[in-house]
């Protein structure tokens, strides 16, 4: 495929990044604007998910591609271990959606739109834009522990926000529920499949760059 060719592609990757993370916060501002809430709280409530931050991130890495202009943020998200950390984070949000949520609500609509941009399209468009894309062959194990700060982190804050507020971004960290030791267990299972894409991102990059 030609550059200018591949230019286009990642830029229309990076307008459906961006639009899927476009109509979730129209609706959530919708939403709270129906009831009388603040729209502050709703984009903190935006930001306070993993798979916002993570879409976030990836649109970001897609956008930065087809950018010429030069900056630290450019050449920090351009660099292929910080994109293959995020590719293995937005497969993980697909991954845990389809094993964990979706059978949990139907949305309808333009929610629907939105649920099927982050959860499943993205993902896929990503992972693709990482294989083709993204330079192999400078991927090392160190580099795993160096991805899970980044689901560690959300983790301890999404405990606390919900501690806090009451209300957790997702069912399966529902301490009220579920309880600490349950939590745990489950965000376990999850660390656990980090560290399996994790490790199948890095054997495909050495593979690849054979």
């Amino acid at each position: 495929m030609d550059s200018a060719r591949r230019r286009r592609l990642i830029t229309c990757l990076a307008v459906l990044g961006w639009t899927g993370l476009a109509i979730q916060l129209y609706l959530i501002f919708f939403a709270r604007l129906s009831v009388g809430a603040s729209l502050l709280g709703g984009l903190v409530s935006f930001f306070s998910y993993f798979t916002i931050l993570t879409n976030t991130l990836a649109a970001t890495v897609l956008t930065c591609a087809v950018t010429d202009r030069e900056s630290a943020v450019r050449r920090w998200f351009r660099k292929p271990w910080v994109s293959s950390g995020i590719a293995v984070s937005i497969a993980v949000v697909g991954l845990a959606y389809s094993l964990l949520l979706r059978h949990l609500w139907h949305p309808e609509g333009w929610q629907f739109v939105a649920d099927e941009l982050l959860h499943d399209v993205m993902p896929l468009l990503f992972l693709g834009y990482w294989w083709w894309c993204v330079p192999k062959g400078t991927l090392r194990l160190w580099h795993l522990p160096v991805w899970l700060i980044y689901p560690l982190v959300y983790f301890v804050y999404a405990l606390l926000r919900g501690h806090l507020l009451g209300a957790y971004a997702y069912p399966f960290i529902d301490v009220a529920v579920l309880g600490y030791p349950q939590v745990l267990a489950n965000a376990g299972g999850i660390l656990v499949g980090f560290v399996l894409v994790g490790l199948l991102v890095i054997g495909l990059d050495r593979r690849k760059s054979l």
